[in-house]
Protein backbone atom coordinates (compact mmCIF):
# COMPACT_ATOMS: atom_id res chain seq x y z
CA UNK A 1 0.00 0.00 0.00
CA UNK A 2 3.29 2.25 0.72
CA UNK A 3 5.48 3.89 -1.45
CA UNK A 4 5.22 5.92 -5.43
CA UNK A 5 1.97 6.10 -6.37
CA UNK A 6 0.46 4.47 -2.81
CA UNK A 7 -0.46 5.27 0.14
CA UNK A 8 0.51 7.64 2.90
CA UNK A 9 0.36 6.11 6.58
CA UNK A 10 -1.57 9.39 7.30
CA UNK A 11 -3.98 9.05 4.49
CA UNK A 12 -4.67 5.21 4.66
CA UNK A 13 -7.80 4.34 6.18
CA UNK A 14 -8.81 1.08 8.59
CA UNK A 15 -10.19 -0.32 5.55
CA UNK A 16 -6.59 -1.20 3.92
CA UNK A 17 -5.27 -1.61 7.20
CA UNK A 18 -7.48 -4.27 8.59
CA UNK A 19 -7.36 -8.35 7.98
CA UNK A 20 -9.12 -9.37 4.55
CA UNK A 21 -9.73 -13.19 4.02
CA UNK A 22 -7.57 -12.95 0.85
CA UNK A 23 -4.59 -12.76 3.52
CA UNK A 24 -5.19 -16.29 4.46
CA UNK A 25 -2.14 -18.76 3.60
CA UNK A 26 -0.68 -15.77 2.00
CA UNK A 27 -0.08 -12.40 4.68
CA UNK A 28 0.12 -13.00 8.44
CA UNK A 29 -3.13 -11.81 10.42
CA UNK A 30 -1.20 -11.26 13.64
CA UNK A 31 2.86 -10.07 12.72
CA UNK A 32 2.56 -6.14 12.25
CA UNK A 33 4.19 -3.14 13.70
CA UNK A 34 1.88 -1.53 16.35
CA UNK A 35 2.71 1.96 15.43
CA UNK A 36 1.57 3.82 12.59
CA UNK A 37 2.60 1.12 10.16
CA UNK A 38 -0.27 -0.83 11.46
CA UNK A 39 -1.44 -3.44 9.21
CA UNK A 40 0.64 -1.60 6.30
CA UNK A 41 3.86 -4.04 6.61
CA UNK A 42 3.24 -6.93 6.38
CA UNK A 43 5.19 -10.48 7.10
CA UNK A 44 4.49 -13.69 4.51
CA UNK A 45 2.90 -16.72 5.66
CA UNK A 46 4.77 -19.92 6.77
CA UNK A 47 4.00 -21.69 3.02
CA UNK A 48 3.82 -18.62 0.65
CA UNK A 49 5.40 -18.31 -2.31
CA UNK A 50 5.45 -15.37 -4.74
CA UNK A 51 4.79 -16.11 -8.51
CA UNK A 52 6.50 -14.75 -11.31
CA UNK A 53 3.59 -12.49 -11.62
CA UNK A 54 4.16 -10.81 -8.06
CA UNK A 55 1.03 -12.19 -6.69
CA UNK A 56 1.26 -14.50 -3.30
CA UNK A 57 0.20 -18.11 -3.73
CA UNK A 58 -0.18 -20.75 -0.80
CA UNK A 59 -0.31 -24.94 -1.09
CA UNK A 60 -3.12 -26.63 -1.09
CA UNK A 61 -3.27 -30.37 -1.05
CA UNK A 62 -5.74 -31.59 -4.32
CA UNK A 63 -8.81 -33.56 -3.75
CA UNK A 64 -9.77 -36.12 -6.24
CA UNK A 65 -13.33 -35.34 -6.66
CA UNK A 66 -14.44 -39.04 -8.21
CA UNK A 67 -12.95 -41.30 -5.22
CA UNK A 68 -12.86 -38.11 -2.77
CA UNK A 69 -9.61 -39.15 -1.68
CA UNK A 70 -6.56 -36.23 -0.79
CA UNK A 71 -4.08 -36.96 -3.22
CA UNK A 72 -0.14 -35.96 -2.99
CA UNK A 73 -0.66 -33.57 -5.69
CA UNK A 74 0.18 -29.89 -3.90
CA UNK A 75 -1.19 -27.23 -5.50
CA UNK A 76 -0.22 -23.18 -5.39
CA UNK A 77 -3.08 -20.76 -5.36
CA UNK A 78 -3.59 -17.25 -5.96
CA UNK A 79 -6.78 -15.44 -3.54
CA UNK A 80 -8.65 -15.10 -6.91
CA UNK A 81 -7.75 -18.43 -8.07
CA UNK A 82 -9.02 -19.90 -4.45
CA UNK A 83 -12.45 -18.36 -4.88
CA UNK A 84 -14.01 -20.64 -7.03
CA UNK A 85 -13.18 -23.62 -4.84
CA UNK A 86 -14.11 -25.52 -1.66
CA UNK A 87 -10.94 -25.79 0.76
CA UNK A 88 -11.58 -28.32 3.72
CA UNK A 89 -9.38 -27.20 7.22
CA UNK A 90 -6.01 -29.36 7.59
CA UNK A 91 -7.43 -30.78 10.74
CA UNK A 92 -9.98 -32.52 8.87
CA UNK A 93 -10.73 -36.08 10.56
CA UNK A 94 -8.87 -38.29 7.57
CA UNK A 95 -8.93 -43.02 7.14
CA UNK A 96 -5.58 -44.43 6.40
CA UNK A 97 -6.82 -44.18 2.98
CA UNK A 98 -6.94 -39.95 2.78
CA UNK A 99 -10.71 -40.27 3.10
CA UNK A 100 -12.50 -37.77 5.31
CA UNK A 101 -14.14 -39.30 8.26
CA UNK A 102 -16.90 -37.03 8.51
CA UNK A 103 -19.83 -36.34 6.18
CA UNK A 104 -19.49 -32.74 7.08
CA UNK A 105 -16.64 -30.91 6.83
CA UNK A 106 -15.87 -27.53 8.08
CA UNK A 107 -14.31 -25.63 5.22
CA UNK A 108 -13.94 -22.40 3.62
CA UNK A 109 -16.08 -20.63 0.07
CA UNK A 110 -14.77 -17.15 -0.55
CA UNK A 111 -13.91 -16.01 2.75
CA UNK A 112 -16.96 -17.66 4.61
CA UNK A 113 -16.47 -20.39 6.90
CA UNK A 114 -19.20 -22.71 6.82
CA UNK A 115 -19.50 -26.88 6.63
CA UNK A 116 -20.46 -28.38 3.22
CA UNK A 117 -20.48 -32.08 2.37
CA UNK A 118 -17.72 -33.71 1.97
CA UNK A 119 -18.30 -34.89 -1.84
CA UNK A 120 -17.81 -31.12 -2.63
CA UNK A 121 -14.28 -30.63 -1.88
CA UNK A 122 -12.26 -29.33 -4.11
CA UNK A 123 -8.99 -28.96 -1.70
CA UNK A 124 -7.13 -29.23 2.06
CA UNK A 125 -5.31 -26.94 3.93
CA UNK A 126 -1.69 -28.28 3.63
CA UNK A 127 -1.06 -27.49 7.74
CA UNK A 128 -2.61 -25.46 10.63
CA UNK A 129 0.12 -22.87 10.50
CA UNK A 130 0.04 -21.80 6.75
CA UNK A 131 -2.04 -19.29 8.10
CA UNK A 132 0.78 -17.43 10.10
CA UNK A 133 4.29 -16.39 9.67
CA UNK A 134 7.54 -17.66 10.65
CA UNK A 135 7.82 -15.60 13.60
CA UNK A 136 4.12 -16.10 14.60
CA UNK A 137 4.29 -20.09 14.68
CA UNK A 138 7.12 -20.17 17.10
CA UNK A 139 4.73 -19.30 19.78
CA UNK A 140 3.62 -22.26 21.82
CA UNK A 141 -0.41 -22.22 22.06
CA UNK A 142 -0.55 -19.85 19.82
CA UNK A 143 -4.25 -20.60 19.75
CA UNK A 144 -5.21 -19.67 23.17
CA UNK A 145 -3.58 -16.04 23.14
CA UNK A 146 -5.09 -12.87 23.26
CA UNK A 147 -4.38 -11.67 19.47
CA UNK A 148 -2.95 -8.33 20.76
CA UNK A 149 -0.55 -10.34 23.08
CA UNK A 150 0.22 -12.71 20.18
CA UNK A 151 1.43 -9.33 18.09
CA UNK A 152 3.14 -8.11 20.73
CA UNK A 153 5.25 -11.43 21.21
CA UNK A 154 6.01 -12.04 17.38
CA UNK A 155 7.13 -8.20 17.33
CA UNK A 156 9.24 -9.00 20.43
CA UNK A 157 11.27 -12.48 19.08
CA UNK A 158 12.74 -9.98 16.30
CA UNK A 159 13.92 -7.92 19.02
CA UNK A 160 16.47 -10.82 21.43
CA UNK A 161 19.65 -9.84 21.58
CA UNK A 162 22.14 -13.24 20.89
CA UNK A 163 23.39 -14.72 24.37
CA UNK A 164 26.81 -16.27 25.08
CA UNK A 165 25.21 -19.37 26.19
CA UNK A 166 21.51 -19.62 24.72
CA UNK A 167 19.44 -22.31 25.83
CA UNK A 168 16.34 -23.55 23.17
CA UNK A 169 13.56 -23.62 24.42
CA UNK A 170 11.46 -26.82 26.76
CA UNK A 171 8.06 -25.75 25.27
CA UNK A 172 8.31 -25.10 20.96
CA UNK A 173 6.46 -25.74 18.30
CA UNK A 174 8.42 -27.55 16.46
CA UNK A 175 9.27 -24.32 13.92
CA UNK A 176 12.70 -23.81 15.78
CA UNK A 177 15.16 -25.85 13.89
CA UNK A 178 13.63 -24.77 10.90
CA UNK A 179 13.57 -21.15 11.51
CA UNK A 180 17.54 -21.74 12.66
CA UNK A 181 18.03 -24.02 9.69
CA UNK A 182 16.72 -21.52 7.07
CA UNK A 183 18.60 -17.99 8.85
CA UNK A 184 21.77 -18.27 7.22
CA UNK A 185 23.58 -17.86 10.26
CA UNK A 186 24.31 -21.66 11.13
CA UNK A 187 27.06 -23.76 8.75
CA UNK A 188 25.79 -26.35 6.68
CA UNK A 189 27.43 -29.33 5.18
CA UNK A 190 27.79 -29.04 1.89
CA UNK A 191 28.05 -33.13 0.74
CA UNK A 192 27.97 -36.28 2.76
CA UNK A 193 31.24 -36.30 4.63
CA UNK A 194 33.33 -37.67 7.58
CA UNK A 195 34.20 -34.85 9.92
CA UNK A 196 38.47 -35.42 10.56
CA UNK A 197 39.02 -32.04 12.46
CA UNK A 198 36.85 -29.64 14.55
CA UNK A 199 38.27 -26.49 16.52
CA UNK A 200 36.27 -23.29 17.45
CA UNK A 201 37.60 -21.53 14.15
CA UNK A 202 37.63 -24.30 11.42
CA UNK A 203 35.87 -27.30 10.54
CA UNK A 204 37.64 -29.51 7.81
CA UNK A 205 35.00 -32.50 6.62
CA UNK A 206 36.62 -34.89 4.08
CA UNK A 207 33.69 -35.54 1.36
CA UNK A 208 32.13 -39.35 0.94
CA UNK A 209 32.30 -40.29 -2.30
CA UNK A 210 30.27 -43.18 -4.65
CA UNK A 211 32.61 -45.36 -6.82
CA UNK A 212 31.83 -48.44 -8.08
CA UNK A 213 29.16 -48.87 -5.15
CA UNK A 214 32.00 -48.32 -2.51
CA UNK A 215 32.09 -45.19 -0.82
CA UNK A 216 35.53 -43.86 -1.34
CA UNK A 217 37.64 -40.85 0.45
CA UNK A 218 36.78 -37.47 -2.01
CA UNK A 219 38.32 -33.80 -1.48
CA UNK A 220 38.95 -31.92 1.86
CA UNK A 221 35.98 -29.18 2.54
CA UNK A 222 37.28 -26.62 4.94
CA UNK A 223 34.13 -24.48 7.12
CA UNK A 224 35.29 -21.33 8.20
CA UNK A 225 33.56 -20.09 12.17
CA UNK A 226 33.30 -16.62 12.45
CA UNK A 227 34.37 -15.87 16.25
CA UNK A 228 32.96 -13.27 18.50
CA UNK A 229 32.47 -11.04 15.52
CA UNK A 230 30.64 -7.68 15.54
CA UNK A 231 27.11 -8.15 13.87
CA UNK A 232 25.53 -4.49 12.05
CA UNK A 233 23.33 -3.84 14.98
CA UNK A 234 26.05 -4.27 17.34
CA UNK A 235 25.28 -7.66 18.96
CA UNK A 236 27.88 -11.08 19.24
CA UNK A 237 28.54 -12.92 15.96
CA UNK A 238 29.62 -16.50 17.31
CA UNK A 239 29.02 -19.46 15.45
CA UNK A 240 30.25 -23.20 17.88
CA UNK A 241 30.76 -26.55 16.40
CA UNK A 242 28.13 -28.98 17.27
CA UNK A 243 29.46 -32.25 15.70
CA UNK A 244 32.96 -34.16 16.62
CA UNK A 245 35.67 -35.52 15.19
CA UNK A 246 34.78 -38.96 13.12
CA UNK A 247 31.21 -38.02 13.18
CA UNK A 248 29.28 -38.80 9.47
CA UNK A 249 27.53 -35.96 8.55
CA UNK A 250 24.62 -35.80 5.40
CA UNK A 251 24.31 -32.81 2.87
CA UNK A 252 22.32 -30.20 4.73
CA UNK A 253 23.45 -31.16 8.47
CA UNK A 254 23.67 -28.80 10.48
CA UNK A 255 27.71 -28.67 11.70
CA UNK A 256 27.79 -25.31 13.95
CA UNK A 257 25.31 -23.11 15.56
CA UNK A 258 25.03 -19.52 14.71
CA UNK A 259 24.01 -16.43 17.09
CA UNK A 260 20.61 -17.84 19.22
CA UNK A 261 21.19 -21.25 18.22
CA UNK A 262 21.56 -24.64 20.66
CA UNK A 263 22.09 -27.66 18.69
CA UNK A 264 20.24 -26.53 15.41
CA UNK A 265 17.42 -25.03 17.02
CA UNK A 266 16.75 -21.14 17.30
CA UNK A 267 17.49 -20.44 21.33
CA UNK A 268 16.71 -16.59 21.79
CA UNK A 269 16.98 -16.43 25.43
CA UNK A 270 17.29 -19.23 28.36
CA UNK A 271 14.72 -21.28 30.24
CA UNK A 272 14.44 -19.12 33.71
CA UNK A 273 13.86 -22.54 35.72
CA UNK A 274 12.39 -21.72 39.15
CA UNK A 275 13.21 -24.40 42.35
Amino acid sequence: ALGPGGLTRERAQMEVRDVHYSHYGRMCPIETPEGPNIGLINSLSSYARVNEFGFIETPYRKVDIETNTITDQIDYLTADEEDSYVVAQANSRLDENGRFIDDEIVCRFRGNNTTMAKEKMDYMDVSPKQVVSAATACIPFLENDDSNRALMGANMQRQAVPLLNPESPFVGTGMEHVAARDSGAAVISKYRGRVEHVQSSEILVRRLVEENGQEVDGTLDRYPLAKFKRSNSGTCYNQRPIIAKGDIVEKGEILADGPSMELGEMALGRNVVVG
